[in-house]
């Protein structure tokens, strides 16, 4: 054995070192191809590049507009609670001022059909502006006079939904009832045929 390494000593080849600058050699392409590969993968994802809403590029754009000096307040400086109007400005006197219109407290109701078959769904809708939480009685009108029919509506959001059903052929009239107050709705017609 020691016959075969100095031959190879003396034609100048030297085995273990060349094994070793091709494991160096190997290390360095492969780092290479799995950095460019690395690198590659995050530009197609997109990954480290600022983005913004409008170009997605991570160009950054941005306008402001001229400083200007604001004109100071004239009169006096007040804040009205919601639904508060303004005091009467120079020039304008009490009596000039109209009463405000009082919002309306009527239930307002809709049908989602106009003709339906026997026991068929007839949908019934509506607002009931400042009606929170009421308790609506569904009438249908009968004999000359309002009945209640067996369903209820509660107000959520001043709206309300619900549906009848009814075998009783021709022209229904329904109308809601606030249970707690008596006040009543406009009536819809439904024909049932």
């Amino acid at each position: 054995m020691g016959g075969m390494v100095d031959r190879l000593e003396e034609q100048g080849e030297h085995p273990v070192a060349y094994g070793l600058l091709a494991l160096v050699g190997v290390g360095v392409v492969v780092g290479l191809v799995m950095g460019l590969a690395a690198l590659g993968g995050t530009r197609v994802l997109g990954v480290g590049e600022p983005a913004t809403a409008s170009t997605g590029r991570g160009e950054a754009s941005m306008y402001l507009p001229r400083l200007e000096k604001t004109q100071e307040p004239t009169g006096p400086v007040l804040t009205l609670a919601p639904g508060e109007d303004p005091p009467p400005t120079a020039g304008e006197s009490e009596s000039e001022e109209t009463e405000p219109a009082k919002p309306e407290k009527a239930i307002s109701l809709s049908a989602g059909q106009t003709s339906v078959a026997p026991m068929e769904q007839i949908d019934l809708t509506g607002v009931y502006p400042g009606g929170e939480g009421a308790i609506l009685q569904v009438q249908r009108f009968e004999s000359g006079s309002w009945q209640d029919f067996p369903v209820t509506a509660s107000v959520s959001d001043e709206t309300f939904a619900t549906y009848v059903q009814t075998g009783q052929p021709g022209v229904q009239r329904f109308r809601m009832l606030d249970t707690g107050t008596g006040e009543p709705s406009n009536e819809v017609k439904v024909t049932v045929g």
